[in-house]
């Protein structure tokens, strides 16, 4: 186990689990490179079936940790870091993956979402992908993946406007399979994971491979990480971190693009 993320493996199903809750599981680049370790080593291990992504506390992610994201060092590029290779390590993962989300699920805990096969969500569940409230522009191919699952009017709607999608709503739209009741989530995404990893395996890596092209996912997601890179250095990002840090509303009128 890495600080703040737990693995665990039984069954043929790889438990990864986000343990930040007193921080709402906010991501940090170490948390990044966790769970990028975690998914290169189940692609070689052949006694991993299925990957069941969950996290501890009342809400499955708050997203980047805004504090690390505000500091980031001018010209550093997102491909160059931990999320990148997380990133292309979801793209790119030929394993089954199941995720059971209970509360909000914001930015990329919504947009991971995108590349697992098979989604939980609690009756309480609300995702989220506010990038551009926060001067940001989508990432892990969400722009690309979130309009062909949703619809282009939709999915601008969640960037541009970042209002939660509520649990039921996202089962209507596409995002996810079922809803569940808070209580039983982990027990029935656990379930899932069981019994799809029962299933024939090269049969299942054959199957995703012909659903999904990594080649195009990971270019796109190349693509959006320079972007996002180019946009934590501009003068609105800025306006909007410090107005995060100030608990105010951002006043992005007087600020430049």
């Amino acid at each position: 186990m890495v600080e703040h993320i737990k693995t665990d493996l039984s069954d043929g199903v790889l438990t990864v689990t986000l343990a930040r809750s007193d921080k709402k599981n906010a991501l940090i680049d170490s948390m990044y490179g966790a769970l990028a370790d975690a998914l290169e080593a189940a692609e070689i291990n052949p006694s991993i079936r299925v990957v069941l992504l969950q996290s501890e506390g009342d809400m499955f992610t708050a997203g980047n940790d805004v504090g690390e994201f505000a500091a980031a060092l001018p010209g550093a590029s997102l491909n160059e870091q931990h999320v990148g290779r997380f990133l292309r390590a979801l793209a790119n993962s030929s394993l089954p993956l199941v995720a059971a989300v209970q509360g909000r699920a914001v930015g990329v805990g919504t947009t991971l979402l995108l590349h697992c096969d098979f989604i939980l969500l609690a009756d309480n569940a609300l995702l989220s992908a506010p990038f551009v409230n926060l001067a940001l522009v989508p990432e892990a191919a969400s722009s690309l993946l979130m309009p062909a699952r949703v619809g282009y009017v939709r999915a601008f709607e969640m960037f541009a406007l970042g209002e939660s999608v509520d649990a039921r709503t996202a089962v209507e739209w596409g995002l996810a399979n079922r809803v569940v009741s808070l209580s039983s989530l982990h027990a029935e995404a656990r379930t899932v994971a069981e019994r799809i990893a029962r299933q024939p395996a090269g049969a299942l890596i054959a199957t995703k491979r012909l659903m999904r092209d990594p080649a195009v996912l990971t270019a796109r997601i190349y693509a959006e990480n320079e972007i996002f890179s180019e946009r934590l250095q501009t003068t609105e990002a800025r306006e909007a971190f410090n107005a995060f840090a100030e608990r105010r509303a951002p006043d992005f009128l007087r600020s430049e693009s």
